[in-house]
């Protein structure tokens, strides 16, 4: 179930117009303009338990799943120091944009495939505060997410292009192999 907030009918309608570009590059360069703007609006105020964390992992919640367009938002919260595993996308776009504190992302680029072992090696690595925002389009979509402070939350909104219930993720087997994974993953509760 999604959450209600402040604003909430704004940042839909900005999203809806977003969306209806005719590509993936069109769409996610909208959102990413969009989202930077969102931040900076005071209209819109994520619901107060997007400001909770919990101490042992990032917490996921649904903030809108959009049933005719398909799309999907979530507010992820970072306690200190939480991070994800290298992970893909499972083949969707999705923009991601800082509400709130700091993150570190690292883009991996495949680069060898054998059966269900890939090479992936980091390319870029990217410190960004609130209102920053950037996407990913598969087939670059590889990529960690981190919260880099030692001592303060962090908030980050993502708008996907689905729904994201599961994604592989790549465990290290050495030299920039990774053996690959299906994931499922869950929403916490408000």
């Amino acid at each position: 179930m999604s959450l209600d907030f402040p604003g909430k009918s704004l940042m839909l309608k900005a999203i809806d117009e977003a969306v209806s570009a005719d590509s993936a590059g069109e769409i996610t360069q909208n959102l990413r303009r969009c989202l930077s703007e969102m931040v900076a609006d005071e209209r819109i105020r994520l619901p107060e338990c997007v400001y909770d964390y919990s101490v042992d992992h990032y917490c996921r919640r649904l903030l809108h799943q959009d049933e005719a367009r398909g799309y999907s938002v979530l507010a992820m919260t970072w306690g200190p120091g939480q991070s994800t595993p290298l992970h893909d996308h499972a083949g969707m776009w999705c923009v991601e944009a800082v509400w709130h504190g700091e993150i570190e992302v690292v883009q991996f680029e495949l680069t060898e495939r054998e059966a269900n072992e890939f090479r992936l090696e980091p390319r870029t690595t990217m410190r960004t505060g609130v209102g920053s925002a950037g996407s990913l389009i598969p087939p670059h979509e590889y990529h960690t997410i981190a919260n880099p402070s030692p001592d303060q939350p962090a908030i980050t909104v993502h708008i996907y292009s689905g729904v994201m219930d599961e994604c592989c993720v790549f465990q290290p087997i050495g030299d920039d192999w990774f053996q690959r994974k299906s994931t499922p993953l869950g929403l916490d509760a408000d």
